[in-house]
């Protein structure tokens, strides 16, 4: 956990305070607590060590799989509402919802759980308001409940949070025993305010703490991949964390996967790669986007801690959050993190070895739009075969296939499969991949037209199938080729063009088009699969010249917070941004983005050119540096590499007769996203 102070933009994240503090001093050659601070706890200054040889594994036996649980901090933060009976009522859904069952046993508190300072003997104190009964009797109650107690605190002087909560450098015995007495099982040890000590030397006296209370306590360590914990940490601890902190939006979870993904070869039983808690329910991603959360993380054997208050979570959340076979890939025994076998244009295929031999493969649409991703049995490493089960994680459902392992995986979405050499693969329904050609874009009272393929990925065939295009009451649906067949023989595909039509008046949106096949397998088993489908209903651009904040946009993904009309982009909240302003100019209208930005419109093929002048917002200083792009209809038409926070408005005119779309892209300029506030000032299409 980082907390963020107001005066300096970081990525929307702020500068964080313990970092800040850390780097002046390391800077200043400051690489021990100081006389005055340290207490008979400290240990004496240690030589920085710069292996990168891994160490040992902790030999204690513990976190033999990666640890799952509950940690509050990305629900509620310090809010008040963190206290004694939200911690018990999340311990007892644990059981009532049958998370318990399904693996989750830790409920861990964050930050804000003490006074802000400690007692006449240098205990830390619970804070009386939020937990009136102690520490201890919130742990016996989670004990009770056949669960795990965790606790936080950082390897500094002070947490996290600017209240200055007490942490522990200087005082690891003491906290360690106390929280040994207290029956705490899990410690998450964060990273602020740590006056410069080298890491190492802090984690690991910590560690050294733990181990001398006797008290199995899994170690998590939080100082957020600055000191890359994997190439020493893992006889330190049994978990680190490899990045900074998660939000809860698509581009915070994607930068992370990606962060994490490369690091796979140093996660291992007792030992793992973190990449932060989980965001599942707390509504900054869609479902689709929560359940391509939820499997990159299984996929990577990262700890599964739940970030969302499970007292107000929908059902749908319980589901993702208790998806038993996802779970099962996440807790493999043979404990390998997943690794990229491919990634191309936005498309992944991430594949994990499994303790019996199995391959779980996660096909993995990064983009905006549905995408085929495919594979193979061979080239996810399974021997030759007849025929292969394969299980999809999400539908909880068994087909065969040949060979080939795909899917059209939606927008954001994740497709995972557990794939098995099964002698017995015969007796599965043949595996049925639905897909469309394109996302259509409807003016209303116009028809328009889409394509769809069935394909059978298996040795038999798909009998009396029937393919149906299902569109919003009062459309109009109509298949001007055939939609089914009786039969449909393995490794053939049935295709089938659609025309549709919204009522006049049908207000501007994204509609639900789902694409669904229906068949029966040789023995008479009934299957039906059904790809996830939109159709947006556009408006065309005015003639003449249209500013771009006036226009509805078909999509919009930001990297902080959201895109903004007529003002910068601010910090996390809508509507908190400033006047648009570059280089000391200032600008009426316009987009405020944060990279990594995609904005998309709907021109029509009515437009000719787009026009902006372009820059980092002068809220961040000459801070960042971004690339902003043009595409018209998956083309780049136009690009400024480079842009500053140092360097003026730069103009940019991109053609864009004919396109049918219109992006707005910016990236982050390959040195990540801090400061990236982004301006599209003066945006105009002619049209």
């Amino acid at each position: 956990m980082r907390v963020h102070i107001g005066t300096i933009h970081r990525r929307g994240h702020r500068r964080i305070v313990g970092a800040l503090s850390a780097a002046l001093l390391c800077t200043a050659g400051v690489t021990a607590l100081p006389a005055a601070a340290r207490t008979p706890d400290a240990p004496a200054p240690a030589a920085r060590t710069t292996g990168t040889a891994p160490a040992p594994r902790l030999p204690d036996g513990l976190a033999q799989t990666p640890p799952m649980g509950f940690n509050n901090w990305n629900s509620t933060h310090c809010r008040a509402e963190f206290n004694e009976e939200m911690v018990k009522g999340i311990a007892d859904l644990f059981v009532t919802k049958g998370l318990k069952d399904a693996g989750y046993k830790y409920v861990n508190l964050d930050d804000c759980w003490a006074l802000p300072t400690r007692d006449a003997h240098g205990k830390l104190v619970p804070d009386p308001q939020r937990f009136p009964h102690g520490i201890k009797a919130v742990a016996d109650y989670v004990h009770a409940k056949g669960l795990k107690f965790g606790i936080y605190t950082s390897a500094g002087i002070k947490t996290c949070n600017p209240a200055g909560f007490p942490g522990g450098l200087g005082h690891e015995k003491s906290d360690a025993q106390q929280f040994a007495d207290w029956g705490v099982d899990y410690l998450k040890y964060d990273n602020c305010n740590n006056l410069g000590v080298d890491a190492q030397q802090r984690y690991r006296t910590m560690r050294d703490a733990l181990k001398a209370t006797g008290r199995p306590i899994v170690y998590s360590i939080c100082e957020w991949g600055e000191n890359k914990p994997w190439e020493w940490a893992s006889d330190v601890g049994h978990l680190w964390r490899t990045t900074g902190d998660i939000s809860d939006s698509w581009s915070s979870m994607l930068a992370i996967a990606k962060q994490n993904l490369p690091l796979a070869a140093h996660a291992g039983p007792g030992h793992w790669n973190d990449p932060d808690m989980l965001e599942v329910g707390n509504g900054g991603m869609t479902d689709t986007e929560y359940r391509s959360h939820f499997s990159l993380w299984s996929m990577m054997a990262a700890p599964l801690l739940i970030g969302s208050d499970l007292r107000k979570a929908t059902p749908e959340t319980f589901e993702i959050l208790a998806n038993k076979d996802l779970i099962a890939i996440d807790q493999d025994t043979l404990g390998k993190q997943a690794t990229v076998l491919k990634s191309e244009d936005g498309r992944w295929t991430v594949v994990r070895q499994l303790a019996n031999g199995d391959r779980a493969v996660a096909l993995f649409n990064e983009t905006g739009r549905p995408q085929r991703i495919s594979t193979t049995a061979k080239d996810i490493g399974l021997p030759q075969a007849d025929g292969y089960r394969l299980r999809d994680l999400w539908q909880h459902r068994d087909t065969h296939t040949t060979g080939t392992v795909s899917a059209t995986v939606p927008a954001h979405g994740t497709t995972v499969y557990r794939v098995s050499a099964d002698p017995r693969w015969a007796t599965y329904p043949p595996a049925v991949e639905t897909g469309t050609d394109r996302t259509p874009l409807v003016e209303a009272g116009t028809a328009a037209g889409i394509g769809s393929t069935v394909r059978n990925l298996g040795g038999t065939p798909a009998k009396h199938l029937t393919v149906t295009l299902k569109a919003p009451r009062g459309w109009q649906v109509q298949a001007t080729s055939p939609a089914s067949a009786r039969a449909l023989p393995g490794g053939r595909t049935l295709r089938t063009n659609w025309r549709i039509t919204a009522p006049a008046g049908t207000a501007p949106g994204a509609y639900a088009l789902p694409l669904t096949a229906d068949y029966r397998s040789p023995r008479g088993e009934r299957s039906t699969t059904t790809l996830p489908g939109t159709a947006h209903v556009v408006v065309p651009p005015p003639a003449g010249t249209a500013d771009a904040a006036a226009l509805p946009w078909l999509t919009a993904a930001n990297g902080w917070g959201p895109v903004e009309k007529n003002t910068s982009v601010g910090e996390e909240g809508a509507g908190d941004g400033r006047p648009l302003s570059i280089g000391g100019t200032g600008f009426a209208k316009g987009l405020g983005v944060h990279a990594a930005s995609e904005v998309s419109f709907y021109t029509g093929g009515r437009c000719s050119a787009f026009t902006a002048r372009t820059g980092l917002d002068d809220e961040v200083g000459d801070r960042g540096s971004v690339d902003f792009e043009v595409w018209a209809d998956g083309k780049r038409v136009a690009r400024i590499a480079g842009v500053t926070g140092a360097d003026p408005a730069r103009a940019v005119s991109a053609p864009v007769a004919g396109a049918q779309t219109v992006r707005l892209v910016v990236t982050d300029a390959g040195d990540g996203i801090d400061y990236d506030h982004a301006d599209w000032a003066d945006a105009t299409f002619s049209c």
